[in-house]
């Protein structure tokens, strides 16, 4: 009787160290990140974003969208910011928040992606106006124009208070997945002091 009880506890002793080798010693790179060819590659589910080195070649960010895509670290502030490095890379909105008081837009918003023809609308100052209206262009980030055209007054425009635009905007193909959208004040005078204008990072779909 002994001896079986000796040979059962040996045999439960063997299955509890190969289920232990599997798990912790075949599968160690469960939920990791590997390195293949120089980039590190997910494996699983890792908790932990990507390694910033070590693995053939270092990586190097300039900017928000670059740090966003290694998966680092984002502050969900206005603008974002994204940490990579030691670094704080902070999200392109354009000058926006500069503008505030003067126009503002409801579409497209900061770096939203975009479809042909883009619908345009807002709300801006009667003075950004002049004639009930005032000129949009789009460009690509090779600072191509793509496309104008003319952002219309919904209302009586002949006021200082915000007025609603809209425009329907063809543009053609851009050589860039991003670009901007510039809202420029009417200036009939052609006078530098009078000019103004907002612009609006954008992704084409």
């Amino acid at each position: 009787m002994k001896q079986n009880i000796l040979i059962l506890s040996f045999i439960i002793l063997v299955l509890v160290a190969v289920i232990v080798v599997t798990r912790f010693g075949l599968s160690g790179q469960e939920d990791n990140w590997l390195c293949q060819d120089g980039t590190w590659v997910k494996h699983g589910n890792p908790k932990n974003p990507a390694p910033i080195s070590g693995c053939g070649v270092e990586k190097t960010v300039t900017n928000f969208e670059e740090c966003a895509a290694l998966g680092q670290p984002i502050v969900e502030s206005y603008p974002r910011q994204c940490q990579f490095n030691g670094q704080n890379f902070v999200e392109d909105i354009g000058n926006g928040l500069a503008k505030a008081d003067l126009i503002r837009v409801d579409n497209p918003l900061p770096n939203q992606k975009i479809n042909n023809p883009v619908i345009i609308s807002g709300v801006a100052r009667g003075y950004w106006f002049f004639e009930a209206s005032f000129p949009v262009n789009v460009y690509d980030d090779n600072s191509n124009l793509l496309g104008t055209g003319i952002a219309q007054a919904q209302s009586d425009w002949m006021t200082t208070d915000f007025v609603p635009f809209s425009l329907t905007l063809q543009f053609s193909q851009p050589q860039t997945a991003k670009g901007v959208l510039i809202l420029r004040k009417d200036n009939p005078s052609g006078l530098p002091e009078n000019e103004d204008q907002l612009e609006i990072p954008i992704f084409f779909q």
